[in-house]
């Protein structure tokens, strides 16, 4: 039987990127996550769910695992390829309760905006 679900499971990559972030003694600790969509899966007794339209659920689930980055002091920053006004909204949520940043951009666009924000974050810390 193939278990395979498709969808984008933001809180699944929150939770693994987390746990990775916590072996390392580094102080500065960051995701990026790049998507072209909302979250529409989610893990529930360790098996993944998914669902289109996405379930409250699954925001609610990804929104837990940004405020246990939030508390490991791990900053969240978003490169989102669409930009539909539920993702908008659920992305400034994430963005308000992480502090990290959120850029809405088209796809043939994202390597200027990693690259502007790569030089600005260095040129800070200079």
């Amino acid at each position: 039987m193939n278990e395979y679900v498709y969808g984008t499971n933001m809180q699944h990559g929150l939770m693994l990127a987390r746990r990775l972030l916590a072996r390392d003694p580094g102080e500065n600790k960051q995701i990026i996550i790049v998507s072209d969509g909302e979250p529409t899966a989610h893990i529930e007794n360790g098996r993944p769910v998914f669902f289109y339209p996405p379930l409250p659920e699954t925001f609610h689930k990804t929104l837990l695992e940004v405020k246990r980055c939030t508390r490991e002091n791990i900053v969240i920053n978003t490169f989102m390829l669409e930009s539909n006004h539920h993702l908008v909204q659920f992305v400034n949520q994430m963005t308000r309760l992480n502090r990290g940043r959120a850029f809405f951009i088209s796809p043939d666009r994202l390597g200027d905006y990693v690259l502007v924000d790569y030089v600005s974050s260095k040129r800070g810390a200079a």
